[in-house]
């Protein structure tokens, strides 16, 4: 079958969601699929690659590689010309909740194809807390989703959920990366066209990748090594984490993998025996996380599912989390979870991983890393879209 990807940036750029869009698209490919993207083009200009079709778009001036557009009816054109020297599309699937819905969409509209929208981010959280008059900015995007469904809009939308929820139910499929995060869009309306809540798929860890990257190479004593990754940004409470690091008394070294608008106070907070890496390749990354005794999540409320935590169990590294929800998703004896949010109650449970090392010094747990992998979540994937192209799905209206 063929997968036609609307993405919000391009895939190529850092970002959980692009990610997992990349792990998606690896696995459908090994299964004989054929799949295609949607997405606004790299700072850099459009690829030579086929696969891609990189929209004109323009430069983000906060986050130095990300770009955007305003959808028109132009761009449709240029993507239909570009498909026309591609298999027909069987599926659109949508992995974005704002320029590339709008594409993704009306595209399904206008070709009555079946349409699946894996929502990753928490938009009430990342607008309502970023953009100083949301309402403005939902308006804006009440005009790209009326653009976008054309008869099927219904009214402007006045929240995230408001919004999120008028595409979902032009939806065949949800797709919530985690229970939690399934739980919250339902409670608040976001269901499918025929009601029906989101299905649960978590993204996983690549299986090649875990095949290379051991796990171990730390002594039976010495400093507790912590590795965090992530998005230097105010949500992921990457601050209040170096913060903690100063008030932690046991021995530890730490890696910060990641960059972004915070890097710099980051590196002015954290005491000197934090080491900052920068962005790194996927497989250097996951190296990192391996060779950590603990890997640390400081954000909250925020994750619909904090891949850096599938990672780390997927290669046998202790978790430490301040999010309860996470927390409430991850199996007994592979984590730990701070009393509060306060720096020393990160510091405490740091504190605590230090005095009890050895027992998080274990080898990896083949049966638990196999739950992670990709190739079983893309398994999933293909079972709803075999699913969507006929075996019971009610008809497009």
């Amino acid at each position: 079958m063929h997968i036609l990807i609307f993405c919000e940036q391009h895939p190529h750029t850092l970002g959980g969601a692009q990610m997992s869009t990349l792990l998606q698209t690896k696995f459908l490919e090994r299964a004989g699929h054929t799949v295609t993207y949607v997405s606004p083009a790299l700072r850099s200009g459009p690829l030579d690659d086929p696969r891609f079709i990189d929209l004109p778009s323009l430069n983000v001036p906060t986050v130095r590689e990300y770009t955007w557009l305003w959808p028109t009816s132009q761009h449709l054109r240029l993507v239909a010309e570009k498909l026309s020297r591609r298999p027909p599309v069987d599926i659109v699937h949508v992995q974005s909740d704002f320029w590339g819905a709008a594409f993704g969409y009306r595209f399904a509209r206008q070709n009555r194809k079946p349409v699946i929208h894996t929502m990753h981010h928490r938009l009430d959280i990342g607008v309502d807390g970023s953009i100083p008059f949301p309402g403005l900015f939902y308006a804006m995007l009440g005009r790209w989703q009326k653009w976008s469904l054309g008869e099927r809009f219904r009214r402007r939308p006045r929240n995230a959920f408001d919004y999120l929820a008028q595409y979902a139910a032009e939806a065949d499929v949800v797709i919530a990366p985690s229970r939690h995060f399934a739980r919250l869009l339902s409670s608040r309306g976001v269901v499918t066209r025929t009601g029906t809540s989101p299905t649960v798929i978590p993204t996983g860890v690549d299986d090649d990748e875990l095949a290379v990257v051991s796990r171990g190479g730390t002594a039976a004593h010495g400093a507790l090594k912590i590795a965090w990754v992530g998005r230097f940004s105010p949500e992921k409470r990457i601050i209040e984490f170096c913060q903690a690091l100063r008030l932690i008394r046991s021995p530890i070294s730490v890696t910060m993998v990641g960059d972004g608008a915070l890097r710099s106070r980051a590196e002015s907070v954290a005491p000197d025996f934090v080491t900052f890496t920068g962005a790194l390749p996927y497989r250097d990354t996951l190296r990192v996380i391996a060779e950590a005794d603990v890997l640390v999540q400081s954000s909250n409320d925020f994750e619909t599912q904090g891949m850096t935590v599938s990672e780390a169990l997927a290669v046998g590294t202790h978790v430490v989390v301040v999010d309860t929800n996470i927390a409430a998703e991850l199996p007994a004896g592979a984590f730990s979870v701070a009393r509060d949010l306060s720096a020393e109650a990160l510091a405490e449970v740091l504190d605590d991983c230090a005095n009890d090392i050895r027992k998080l010094r274990r080898p990896r747990n083949d049966a638990l890393s196999n739950e992670f992998r990709q190739s079983s979540r893309t398994a999933e994937m293909i079972e709803i879209y075999n699913r969507m192209l006929g075996l019971g799905a009610p008809p497009r209206r």
